[in-house]
């Protein structure tokens, strides 16, 4: 009986040694994308404690008003402000940088945490860098002068022999020679507004530009200007833009949940509605 009395007491300081040296609980990981995963104000970003936005210069409406981005007006500095709201980042949080469109979506180190300007989410480029989830679906249109012989064009083929220009790197380009004439090699400018002056110099036939943007110029920046129409939406996905961040940026993930929330809470649609409403009075091509 003491025999076992002894191995009792033994097995209980056992037990008791056992328990005291076993690992604590510990908590579940924070999984991408969760709360945990996207604290407020306190993201992994370039600068502590600050979220940086590039964007190209000049920048004009109806994506930003008076090249002035940190004034959160414009439809792209409206929603840079509330992407950076929805992060935990206030006004005196953000800071912007200037960076060309052409080497923002180059590959190699950023200078920025997110870039938004005009980017349309393509494969090629995905190659190089992150996308958040598309803000705008968007369309392309072909603006010209009112004394141009192809104002009156009413269809895709009358364009087809025209003198056509656009801005380099953009989707823009690429819409001429897909959509409108394959065979033949457009104008590229550095800029829309170098592509304005030779469209009033005469150099080009007419430009190709996003919707919005073929409004703006027509309405408040070229008078005799006019938009001829706007292209049709080919099949599948519609063209759309999206914040570009740096590839595999830790950001890339909380960025999405911050636009996906503003097109949920439909503040997406009423900033669209607000700054781009006007922008879809142009005739489509045929």
């Amino acid at each position: 009986m003491a025999v076992t009395l002894r191995s009792a007491c033994l097995l209980a300081v056992t037990l008791l040694i056992t328990v005291g040296c076993a690992p604590a609980p510990q908590a579940p990981a924070p999984q991408p994308g969760s709360a945990d995963a996207c604290p407020a104000g306190a993201l992994p970003t370039l600068k502590p404690g600050t979220l940086t936005f590039g964007t190209d210069q000049p920048v004009y409406p109806p994506w930003f008003v008076d090249d002035k981005p940190e004034s959160g007006q414009g439809f792209e500095g409206a929603v840079a402000a509330a992407i950076a709201d929805g992060l935990g980042y206030p006004k005196d949080k953000v800071a912007w940088v200037r960076v060309p469109f052409n080497a923002a979506i180059q590959p190699g180190p950023k200078t920025y945490d997110l870039d938004l300007n005009e980017f349309s989410i393509t494969d090629e480029r995905k190659q190089a860098v992150d996308f958040s989830a598309p803000y705008y679906d968007v369309k392309q249109a072909v603006i010209t002068l009112k004394t141009s012989p192809v104002a009156g064009a009413t269809s895709i083929a009358a364009l087809k022999s025209a003198k056509l220009g656009a801005q380099v790197g953009t989707t823009s380009l690429d819409a001429i020679t897909s959509q409108i004439a394959p065979s033949t090699k457009p104008s590229v400018f550095n800029s829309n507004d170098d592509a304005k002056v030779a469209l009033t110099n005469g150099q080009v036939d007419a430009l190709v530009v996003d919707l919005p943007t073929a409004f703006y110029i027509t309405s408040a920046e070229l008078q005799d200007a006019k938009i001829v129409g706007q292209l049709p939406p080919g099949t599948g996905t519609p063209e759309q833009f999206g914040a570009v961040l740096d590839k595999g940026s830790a950001l890339t993930t909380c960025v999405s949940q911050a636009v996906e929330k503003l097109r949920s809470a439909g503040t997406l649609a009423t900033l669209e509605k607000q700054w781009l409403s006007t922008a879809g009075s142009a005739p489509e091509l045929t």
